[in-house]
């Protein structure tokens, strides 16, 4: 068991679902399920599934006589690898490779890395870039006073004119 926030137990069998993994994993006596039960057990969608499998990111699945899509644990779990995966703002190629490398049992952790500091670079980068957007808006925000007067500093910064921030 887990604490809750509030100061409670969580059962162990929900601590998977709190880390928004989904259902419980089908046990090797269950066998493979269907693509709803996947979804459930993995938190994603099953249009993402279909998705997934499509881009090549989860191997080939096996089907039913009827051609069902059949999931077995191991399927499950890497559908979960890649919902995290995709968490953490990892592109769908950047999950590809990490896919590729978490299967690879002779892979160099250096590799993993090595994506990994990448996409951090690039998500540092993002946030400066928004942080400076957060600045412009504000500094324009106060420069209008929001009044009955049509005249705007955020409108014409927007058109490119003398606003106060440009």
């Amino acid at each position: 068991m887990t604490a809750t926030a509030t100061g409670g137990r969580r059962p162990a069998a929900t601590q998977a679902q709190a880390a928004g993994a989904g259902a419980p994993l089908p046990s090797a006596t269950q066998g493979p399920v269907n693509i709803g039960d996947a979804a459930r057990a993995s938190g994603v969608s099953a249009k993402m599934v279909r998705n997934y499998e499509s881009l090549g990111l989860l191997g080939a699945v096996a089907r039913t006589d009827s051609g069902y899509r059949q999931y077995s644990a191991a399927d499950i779990h890497t559908l979960r690898f890649i919902k995290r995966a995709r968490d953490l703002g990892f592109s769908m190629a950047e999950i590809g490779n990490l896919v590729g490398l978490w299967h690879d049992q002779a892979r160099a952790s250096s590799e993993v890395k090595r994506v990994a500091q990448q996409h951090l670079i690039e998500l540092e980068n993002r946030i400066q870039a928004m942080q400076d957007m957060r600045r412009t808006l504000q500094k324009l925000v106060q420069s209008c006073q929001g009044d009955d007067r049509p005249d705007c500093p955020i409108l014409d910064n927007l058109a490119g004119g003398p606003g106060c921030c440009g």
